[in-house]
């Protein structure tokens, strides 16, 4: 445990700071479109219309985050079930798994309390509500079944192109998937895919009743593509944890890809 703290403790915080960016966006941006009291709202009566910007907003945001230079060495997790899932196919040590994940959950709560200190009542009451992932009208059994589905979808996309040339366009497919994810799925589940990020908004906005549905619902749905991926694929053919391999950052994880050779100027010095 000390070992892999005292080793690999800056992707840790890389970890941290990604998802916290995320929510940090995501309150923004929520709040500029749903509070009632924003010009932007008060612009665009049309929700279809506010959930397109705010899935280009956010997948944006997600593809940026992973080719920052933080997520190409972290790998740009950012999601408890993402680990977890490279953890299953034997890509991600047990120690780092632990780690990914306390520091996903501390990074998501720190947004969002950042986000209700500057922002205040326009982020944290009706309808913004702290941008909490909850149920939509036809309950908690379609909230489940789909984000069983939407985070089922994300994996297979991600072990797909992910062993494409080092990964190099798994992050623009992520970023539309959750972009389009926000625009036709959020009215059904709130669009989370991740526990951490739902666990972020439920603190401070003390909703704990449907919690258990993005707690359970992504990361099965993620193991499940892993399984399936495994089954149709097989094992050799996931090289990597990292969203994007395709750079010079060092590398944590039991990775497939071959270290490139040092350059004739190192190798003389």
């Amino acid at each position: 445990m000390l070992d892999a703290l005292r080793h690999h403790w800056p992707e840790y915080l890389m970890e941290a700071a990604g998802l916290g960016i995320f929510m940090i966006l995501a309150g923004v941006f929520g709040t500029i479109l749903e509070y009632p009291g924003s010009p932007v709202r008060q612009a665009i009566a049309d929700p279809l219309l506010r959930r397109s910007l705010m899935g280009i907003a956010m997948g944006l945001t997600a593809i940026g985050i992973i080719y920052s230079p933080w997520g190409k060495q972290s790998g740009a997790h950012i999601n408890p079930s993402v680990t977890l899932t490279f953890f299953r196919l034997g890509k991600v040590k047990p120690w780092d798994t632990f780690f990914y994940i306390v520091a996903q959950f501390a990074g998501g709560v720190a947004g969002v309390s950042l986000v209700a200190l500057a922002l205040r009542n326009a982020f944290t009451g009706p309808p913004v509500n702290y941008v909490a992932t909850v149920p939509g009208p036809l309950g908690t059994g379609i909230a489940f079944v789909a984000e069983l589905a939407i985070s089922f979808g994300l994996m297979t996309v991600v072990l797909v192109t992910n062993n494409i040339e080092k990964g190099r366009f798994t992050g623009l497919f992520a970023g539309f998937l959750v972009a389009t994810y926000i625009t036709l799925e959020a009215p059904f589940s709130g669009m989370s895919m991740n526990p951490a990020r739902t666990f972020a908004s439920a603190l401070p906005a003390e909703l704990w009743r449907s919690l258990w549905i993005y707690f359970t619902a992504p990361p099965l749905g993620m193991l499940l593509a892993a399984e399936t991926y495994l089954r149709l694929v097989g094992a050799r053919k996931v090289m990597c944890a990292k969203l994007n391999h395709d750079n010079e950052k060092r590398c944590i994880f039991h990775c497939g890809y071959k270290m490139q050779p040092p350059s004739p100027e190192v190798t003389s010095a």
